[in-house]
């Protein structure tokens, strides 16, 4: 993988595939950017698609204390490594971070994610005050399992899916990465769609769910559409909250197709 320093110092690690306009895969909780790797691959005939490790997961480094802000520069160093006219798509809670870095005054044109879990509502601003609450106890006393369980049963991972992948190789990794779940849960504030602070974000935004992802997921991708100045939304048929690659691919490439054209037509 290649580096680059983000602002304050820290080593983002990416990898760079295909050829086209560039385009950035920013990836959600406890996923580095092998998890990106499928998706990327089906991608890479059209784009030069770019995947990172966020801060403090794989190869990436982590300096000082974890701020928003810090996330933000860091995919801002990324879409300067991918080029000019960078396009986003962000995954779960990654994105919500494009978003927050969008809103903040990254340059994006053109803008993807699907179903950044904002859990808007009376029932789900208490849901998420309860998980932040006791995410930060169990990570407080070191209990990485623990946290990584909540965060799977949060996901409607069933206990017994969550008691084999203990005793496989993955969970290792995923203790590794799980005190980056606290950075998530932040990204995300109270749960509710930050609707004053997204009319910043001027990018065209595509905002996708699954139509088999529970109603409070579907209606909060919904409430997001509605709230970006230049949002709109489309449902996949069948899918859930872990999208088939295969499924969002040719959707993700339709609606990036116009900078694509373009690029192909100057090159």
């Amino acid at each position: 993988m290649d580096r680059i320093l983000s602002a304050d110092g820290t080593p983002i690690a990416y990898r760079r595939r295909g050829d086209g306009p560039p385009l950035v895969l920013v990836g959600g909780a406890l996923s580095a950017s092998a998890a990106d790797a499928p998706l990327a691959a089906l991608l890479a005939p059209r784009f030069t698609v770019l995947t990172y490790d966020r801060r403090g997961r794989g190869a990436s480094g982590e300096a000082g204390r974890w701020s928003a802000a810090r996330e933000v520069e860091d995919l801002t160093a990324v879409v300067g490594a991918a080029g000019a006219g960078a396009s986003v798509f962000g995954m779960a809670a990654g994105g919500a971070l494009a978003l927050e870095a969008v809103a903040a005054g990254l340059p994006v044109e053109l803008l993807a994610v699907y179903e950044p879990p904002y859990t808007p509502g009376a029932s789900g601003l208490l849901f998420k005050a309860r998980c932040t609450d006791r995410l930060h106890r169990l990570l407080a006393a070191g209990d990485r399992g623990g946290a990584v369980d909540l965060f799977l049963s949060m996901t409607g991972v069933a206990e017994e899916t969550a008691a084999r992948m203990r005793r496989t190789a993955l969970w290792a990794e995923l203790e590794a990465m799980a005190h980056t779940l606290a950075y998530d849960d932040a990204l995300l504030g109270d749960g509710a769609v930050p609707v004053e602070r997204f009319t910043t974000v001027a990018a065209r935004t595509l905002v996708i769910c699954g139509g088999f992802s529970s109603p409070p997921a579907r209606a909060a991708t919904r409430t997001l559409a509605e709230a970006l100045p230049r949002g709109r939304h489309r449902t996949l048929t069948g899918q859930m909250r872990e999208v088939a690659p295969q499924v969002i691919a040719p959707v993700l490439a339709e609606f990036f197709a116009k900078d694509a054209y373009a690029y192909r037509q100057a090159s």
